[in-house]
């Protein structure tokens, strides 16, 4: 026979932050302190009737309103904190510390802190024994990151840096670097010397000719096992007698790009095949089309039903 598992259920407790979510699905986070009360259109709810109590409750206002008392996700962290920038949207940031292949223990830089919101995320992943280390030039929006990361008691796993990337980096053979800047391609050579050998890189960019920039950049540093990708995001409305699509949807919000640190032997660059597959063709007639006939048949000719 088995010993049952005699863990006690978590109490909310002053200090924690915790989702409420209305009955029109209207989420709102507050920090729950001794007396305190919440004012809404709604009513009032007293924090003291949530403190010392078990979370996944309803609770009702003074007028009826019903509220589910929640712990907040990673993902409702980053949508409800406080910002002066535009930031990385939860559906990316998760899918991002998937590809940086982050979990507890490991090291990563961050290079445009802004709102904190990915910082957040990644701090996250990597607590209780890794470290965040977030560069941000704006002594400002440090500054607010620093107050979200500390709302959300994360602040001891981030080291928050207020210094141009051109500078570099002071961190050696970290795990993983990801560049939120709009020109990141200027600071693939110093992303190279931070990184440890396999070491994982990650990039947002809104359009595609930064995207371009970057991919040249990131194969001239010796960088392999390249990817550009877009998440899209489609919500349904939860109603089983008429489950539809939702009025509105989470489409391009950035190009993700993806690569990994490698050592290739001196004079050597990784070939991808679709480079040769994409080519431009010569125009018919031409001295191009003249001179490249058989090339298909060589060695390196691509087979495009493979």
């Amino acid at each position: 026979m088995t010993q049952s598992d005699t863990t006690p259920e978590p109490l909310a407790r002053e200090g924690d932050t915790v989702l409420l979510v209305a009955e029109d699905q209207k989420r709102t986070m507050i920090k729950l302190h001794r007396g305190g009360q919440w004012h809404t259109h709604r009513g009032i709810l007293k924090h003291d009737d949530i403190l010392d109590k078990p979370l996944g409750r309803m609770v009702m206002t003074q007028i009826g309103h019903a509220f589910l008392i929640l712990e907040p996700s990673t993902h409702d962290l980053i949508r409800y904190i406080k910002r002066n920038t535009q930031i990385i949207f939860p559906k990316d940031a998760a899918y991002i510390v998937q590809r940086l292949n982050l979990y507890p223990g490991r090291r990563v830089i961050e290079a445009g802190t802004g709102s904190g919101g990915l910082t957040l995320a990644l701090a996250r992943a990597v607590m209780p024994g890794g470290r965040v280390y977030s560069y941000e030039e704006r002594d400002k929006s440090s500054q607010l990151a620093a107050t979200n990361l500390r709302r959300f008691d994360l602040l001891d796993y981030v080291e928050l840096k207020i210094q141009d990337v051109a500078e570099g980096f002071a961190e050696r053979h970290v795990d993983a670097v990801f560049l939120d800047l709009r020109e990141p391609w200027h600071f693939v050579a110093l992303v190279r010397e931070a990184l440890k050998g396999g070491g994982f890189f990650g990039s947002l960019l809104p359009t595609t000719n930064q995207v371009s920039e970057l991919l040249v950049a990131l194969e001239a540093q010796g960088f392999a096992d390249l990817e550009v990708q877009e998440l899209l995001l489609r919500s349904y409305k939860p109603v089983a007698a008429r489950l539809r699509p939702a009025d509105r949807m989470i489409a391009h919000t950035g190009y993700l790009i993806f690569a990994r640190k490698v050592t290739l032997p001196e004079g050597e660059q990784w070939r991808i095949t679709d480079r040769k597959r994409y080519r431009a063709r010569p125009s018919p007639g031409s001295q191009d089309e003249e001179a490249g006939e058989g090339l298909e048949d060589g060695p390196d000719a691509v087979d495009d039903d493979v």
